[in-house]
């Protein structure tokens, strides 16, 4: 699992990088663009929306959303990356922070419209998801949506499938959601496949 140092030595070719494994249709990053276009849609649908991002990285999906008229928050355990995405973002307001920990002070004081995680949740455990998860739903206004858009399946037989295609290059310190997992812990739980190893998960309190 990379550190925060890991991410920020990581920051300056990350957007490249991510592009390259989408255009070759490669795990992990395949449907990349899908992904964020779909939420992106979605958010777009509500003006002026208060959108929490949680792992925002360069902020790709939340500059957009910035320039089209969002509130935007976000935090990131990168200052690194922060710092790229304040270039692009100069009155969002973003938080350096752990997520497995929970929401920065700051943050957690707020309500959303919107509250995203685009390839950031793989990053902790399954049981520590559930734990974020329910707290983020407690930061969304009366109908508002958590959405989750990264690499993850519908079933662990789907998750397992996709290990043996991969082979070498499946990463085995990334923890994939999986769809059939987290309704047992959610009752409003959809799923978008955009790819053979990507999605979009909604979850609404």
């Amino acid at each position: 699992m990379l550190d925060n140092k890991g991410f920020d030595l990581w920051a300056d070719g990350y957007d490249a990088a991510v592009g390259l494994s989408d255009e070759e249709n490669s795990y992990p990053f395949a449907g990349y663009k899908d992904v964020l276009g779909t939420i992106f849609s979605e958010i777009m649908a509500k003006k002026n929306a208060r959108v929490l991002d949680i792992g925002f990285g360069t902020g790709t999906l939340t500059t957009k959303l910035y320039e089209n008229g969002c509130d935007v928050y976000g935090q990131d355990f990168s200052q690194r990356m922060i710092e790229l995405a304040k270039q692009k973002m100069e009155n969002a307001h973003l938080y350096q922070g752990d997520f497995s920990k929970g929401l920065v002070k700051e943050l957690s004081e707020n309500k959303y419209d919107f509250i995203v995680c685009t390839y950031s949740l793989h990053h902790i455990t399954d049981e520590q998801k559930i734990v974020f998860l329910k707290s983020l739903l407690d930061r969304l206004v009366e109908g508002g949506k958590l959405f989750i858009g990264d690499v993850a399946f519908e079933t662990r037989s789907d998750l397992e499938k996709c290990r043996e295609e991969v082979g070498d290059e499946w990463d085995e310190d990334e923890i994939y959601c999986v769809v059939d997992g987290l309704k047992r812990s959610f009752d409003k739980v959809k799923f978008f496949p955009k790819s053979f190893c990507a999605g979009v998960i909604e979850i609404m309190p």
